[in-house]
């Protein structure tokens, strides 16, 4: 929110933030009835709005959202009104490794909010992330992720989102990769995680899918290309980039592989 970023910038002070995020929140809720056609509508809305904030970066229901009564239908209805007009975004999973790009709509989605700040400050971890020297170790991580997904959404150019993340449901296991951006013809899957690369079991089971040995890592840590290899003995070029390169995944993906191009050829 440039107010926020601009008030900020000039006083240094979080503690004087508080009332320009309230009346951010308060002019979203009273802008409902642009987006209602009945007062029951208005009511859903808004409760919808004051819980998202709360549901962001997580896999949501739509049946009882936010602890309510309300039904799949009147939540859902709510959603898609929020979503077009920019204040939400929802982020349904493939459960393939190629293209083409077919998230499955019958699944859970996960849910993005307009700005992360607001995020920050209605979950109350503004103090958190001023303390910590990663991210990554801040409300489960969930909002260095929701950063990320940001960063990544706000580079596409296309009316319809080709970002999504990645899900395998087995009743033995489960396993999640946080995002999957198509690039090249590929579906490069994306990480947020620090920690060492044997622990990217998720990461790893997508590679063996993939038809390709391109993965990326965001996490506090230093630019580096790194040879993964798989417990199936895939091996797979990581890209690893500190979390305040998001924006510029893309130039960073075109200019790993021209590295690697370059070291084929030497």
């Amino acid at each position: 929110m440039p107010e926020i970023v601009n008030h900020y910038a000039q006083y240094k002070d979080l503690t004087t933030l508080s009332p320009i995020y309230d009346s951010l929140i308060t002019s979203y809720i009273d802008d409902v009835e642009k987006y209602a056609a009945s007062a029951t509508r208005v009511q859903v809305i808004r409760h919808v709005i004051r819980s998202s904030f709360a549901e962001a970066g997580k896999h949501i229901a739509f049946n009882g959202f936010g602890n309510s009564n309300y039904g799949l239908r009147e939540v859902g209805e709510a959603l898609r009104s929020l979503e077009k007009a920019l204040l939400i975004h929802l982020l349904y999973p493939l459960t393939n490794a190629k293209l083409p790009m077919l998230p499955n709509l019958k699944k859970s989605p996960r849910l993005m909010v307009l700005n992360t700040g607001m995020l920050n400050y209605f979950a109350g971890i503004q103090k958190d992330i001023l303390r910590t020297a990663d991210l990554n170790t801040v409300y489960q991580r969930t909002m260095i992720e929701h950063l990320v997904g940001q960063e990544l959404l706000a580079t596409q150019s296309k009316v319809l989102s080709d970002l999504s993340f990645w899900v395998r449901e087995k009743k033995t296991s489960t396993a999640e990769v946080d995002y999957v951006l198509p690039y090249d013809g590929k579906l490069i899957p994306i990480e947020v995680k620090s920690g060492a690369e044997g622990k990217l079991r998720s990461l790893h089971l997508y590679m063996d899918m993939a038809p390709h040995t391109t993965a990326i890592r965001f996490y506090a840590g230093q630019l580096s290309i790194t040879e993964a290899v798989t417990p199936e003995e895939k091996a797979y070029h990581l890209l690893n980039l500190p979390y305040f390169l998001a924006s510029q995944t893309k130039q960073y993906v075109f200019w790993s592989q021209k590295q690697h191009s370059t070291m084929n050829n030497s």
